[in-house]
């Protein structure tokens, strides 16, 4: 058994592939990401683009790490995670607070709408609260359509204000997770 997204139509590719857009228009040449079938799409575009260096974590908390570094170098870093990771770099958050590195962070919401892991529901009800308590700015996107507006926004935000932002996907966007 596995678990894996509900099959994707062509309109949840095309938002996905407007998000990649809007993140290279940006300048992002570095996304860092713990695998996860709701960025399966945006993983993908990355890999295989030439101008795209991607970083594959053992957990996410390395991303936080990896983006500073990124940031230190002279390039634009994106992490992807989704919401169940973002317990997992709490800590590494107050380097970001305190040194004000930009941060971006693109966040699958899993534990919201039609969730079968029970697992994944605690850390979905905290998600938004704990990042604002790290510092964190945080929008949500409901609607395909307004996703690359949203995330090339996010993105001008974190690199020209110096700060950490997270923008949420919410899970009935992403699609209905389903364990085969």
């Amino acid at each position: 058994m596995s678990d894996a997204t509900a099959p994707a139509d062509t309109s949840t590719a095309a938002w996905k592939d407007a998000v990649f857009a809007a993140l290279k228009g940006t300048g992002v040449t570095q996304v860092n990401y713990v695998p996860d079938a709701g960025h399966a799409r945006l993983i993908s575009l990355a890999e295989a683009d030439p101008e795209i260096t991607t970083v594959v974590l053992t957990t996410e908390e390395e991303g936080v790490a990896a983006s500073a570094g990124a940031w230190l170098g002279g390039a634009r870093a994106v992490l992807l995670m989704q919401s169940s990771g973002v317990g997992n770099c709490i800590n590494m958050l107050s380097l970001v607070e305190a040194c004000r590195f930009p941060m971006l962070m693109l966040v699958t919401m899993r534990g919201e709408w039609a969730e079968f892991n029970p697992w994944q529901v605690p850390m979905s009800r905290a998600t938004e609260t704990v990042l604002a308590a790290m510092g964190v700015r945080v929008v949500r996107v409901e609607r395909a359509e307004e996703a690359a507006e949203v995330v090339s926004a996010a993105a001008d935000l974190a690199y020209g204000s110096e700060q950490a932002v997270a923008v949420l996907f919410a899970q009935r966007l992403i699609g209905r997770k389903v364990w085969k």
